[in-house]
């Protein structure tokens, strides 16, 4: 029985010394000797540039090998020339005493009041032990303004089933570059939309083109809601980036509107046609009515009208009944010279009117001011309403004729004379300003004295040009025209050579080369058909300076 005692003690005793000779090994050496930190801002604006200080210090005795840093960039920063948010970093062993620090820079991409975090291990293995150690720590910082404007402009009160169109606004005070962004608008229930300018992805995502610092823009919606007298209905917007299929929300926003009781019906024409299509240079004589279809009388109301966009001519404004200042582009009827606006009786109605004028020609920078349309905004007591009409193109075409071009080069006596043949150049040129325009065709008559020479400049017009003999009629078939053709692009240009030969009823008196010139096309935008004319040439040639009028009289 001793002997098995004294056995069982052994045992233990070396086993007690397998394991203190374990434990001491493992607590050698401890890695709260190593200090890691992040340094850093601790709140930033919305891409913003951020600097991450990573710092590391050996405060033990024995130096550490073969040690690998780790840095994680805050989830959806923005690294410039790096493709992952993760960075490895192989160090030099890691001596009693020293200190080192490493540098990293980002732009950290969220909403306001997000907080973005950053990672940082350091991992080595102290020197005569094979076991491996690490340090980890963070660093937070809080995203603590989005300098994005993101509002909508919308009523607060609609009437149930009423067409009515709101704005969402974008503007980017970021000083940074925005790219890849979205706009989603969340619908209430029983939302019906019709359209949206721009045109929208699915109705209810827009792709926001690239946003530099002080730029924005616009997205207008077409709809009706539906809902009972009193409800609330909700609409709520998102604005974000793309990145890498995942959406990165920067603002969310939401505002109600109100159903209510509808006790005001407004209506308009515009020279007498409620769907008018303007042209350049019109004069537009508006009436506004308005009728009581609620169930008891309206008193003192007064009427505004705002008008909205650069092809008014303001200073034209003409009106008995309101009262207009420049710059404010408002007119306002009041119930001293509106009797229907002081009181208006059950499914009674009234009636203001004014006259302005379209400008003939207005200014386009790009290709962004084609498709105009004229816009008012009428504002009767707490009713809002808004009417929209498009305006037509403007096709333009000049006719002019010479003898010296560098073109066909002409021949032949000058004065012309009876019997003999003198060829001339004909020039047409063509622009369209403010909407597309297709099926555009030049037209126009030859004298029997004339003919075709068969030369037509470019050579690729050839294919479209023709000639009836019979009615003697040139057609150029010019086809598609895209808006804004001579005026942010070339003038379209076709020449062609003709031959006179004049009779003796010519003689002493200027020949006609060519009759008046009609160009006619449909516009894209409005569908209408436009055309314009140009006068008739004679041998005069009024354009070409080297021949003066006594020299097209015929001999």
């Amino acid at each position: 029985m001793k002997k098995f005692l004294i056995t069982i003690f052994v045992i233990l005793f070396i086993s007690l010394g397998v394991a203190g000779y374990w434990y001491y090994q493992r607590n050698l050496y401890s890695k709260e000797t190593l200090k890691l930190e992040i340094l850093g801002e601790e709140s930033a604006q919305v891409l913003e540039e951020v600097e991450y200080i990573v710092k590391y210090k050996n405060n033990g005795r024995i130096r550490l090998e073969k040690p690998e840093l780790i840095f994680e960039y805050p989830e959806h920063s923005i690294v410039e020339q790096k493709e992952s948010l993760r960075e490895i970093i192989s160090l030099e062993d890691i001596y009693p005493g020293e200190e080192r620090s490493f540098s990293f820079k980002a732009r950290l991409l969220g909403k306001e009041g997000e907080a973005k975090i950053a990672k940082a291990w350091l991992s080595y293995s102290p020197k005569n032990l094979s076991a491996r150690y690490e340090s980890h720590t963070t660093f937070t910082t809080i995203i603590k303004a989005v300098p994005l404007t993101f509002e909508f402009d919308l009523p607060s009160k609609i009437e149930s089933g009423k067409e009515f169109r709101f704005r969402l606004n974008y503007f980017s005070n970021i000083n940074y570059p925005l790219s890849d962004m979205r706009a989603i608008i969340e619908y209430p229930s029983d939302f019906e939309f019709i359209e949206s300018s721009p045109k929208a992805l699915e109705q209810t995502e827009w792709e926001i083109p690239y946003l530099d610092k002080a730029e924005g823009g616009r997205i207008e919606v077409l709809g009706k809601v539906r809902g009972e007298i009193g409800e609330q209905k909700i609409f709520g917007a998102r604005i974000g980036i793309w990145q890498e299929g995942e959406f990165i929300l920067l603002k969310k926003i939401s505002k109600g509107i109100r159903i209510i009781k509808p006790s005001l019906y407004i209506t308009q024409r515009i020279n007498g046609n409620p769907q008018y299509i303007a042209n350049p240079g019109d004069l537009l004589h508006y009436e506004i009515f308005f009728r009581n279809i609620g169930e008891s009388p309206i008193t003192n109301m007064f009427l505004v009208v705002t008008l909205e966009g650069n092809i008014f001519d303001f200073h034209t404004i003409k009106s008995t009944q309101g009262s207009f200042e420049l710059g404010d582009n408002s007119i306002i009827f009041d119930q001293r010279r509106v009797s229907k606006l002081q009181f208006l009786d059950i499914q009674e109605e009234g009636k203001v009117e004014f006259w302005i004028e379209l400008k003939e020609d207005w200014e386009i920078d790009s290709l962004a001011d084609k498709n105009p349309v004229i816009r008012d905004k009428i504002y009767l007591s707490q009713v809002r309403e808004e009417f929209e009409n498009k305006v037509n193109s403007k096709l333009e075409i000049k006719q002019k004729a010479y003898y010296e071009d560098e073109v066909f080069g002409n021949s032949g006596p000058l004065p012309p004379k009876v019997g003999k043949t003198t060829t001339y150049t004909i020039i047409w040129q063509i622009k369209n300003y403010y909407n597309d325009a297709k099926d555009v065709k030049v037209k126009a008559f030859l004298p029997k004295e004339v003919k075709l020479t068969g030369k037509i400049f470019p050579e690729q017009e050839a294919e479209k040009f023709s000639f009836d003999s019979s009615s003697r009629e040139i057609v150029w078939k010019v086809g598609e025209l895209p808006a804004g053709t001579g005026i942010l692009s070339s003038i379209k240009t076709c020449a062609f050579q003709i031959a006179l030969t004049p009779g003796h009823n010519q003689k002493d008196k200027p020949a006609v080369l060519i009759d008046k010139v009609k160009i006619t096309g449909e516009d894209v935008f409005t569908q209408a058909t436009l055309k314009q004319e140009a006068s008739a040439i004679d041998s005069t040639l009024p354009d070409d300076k080297t021949v003066s009028p006594e020299m097209g009289i015929v001999q």
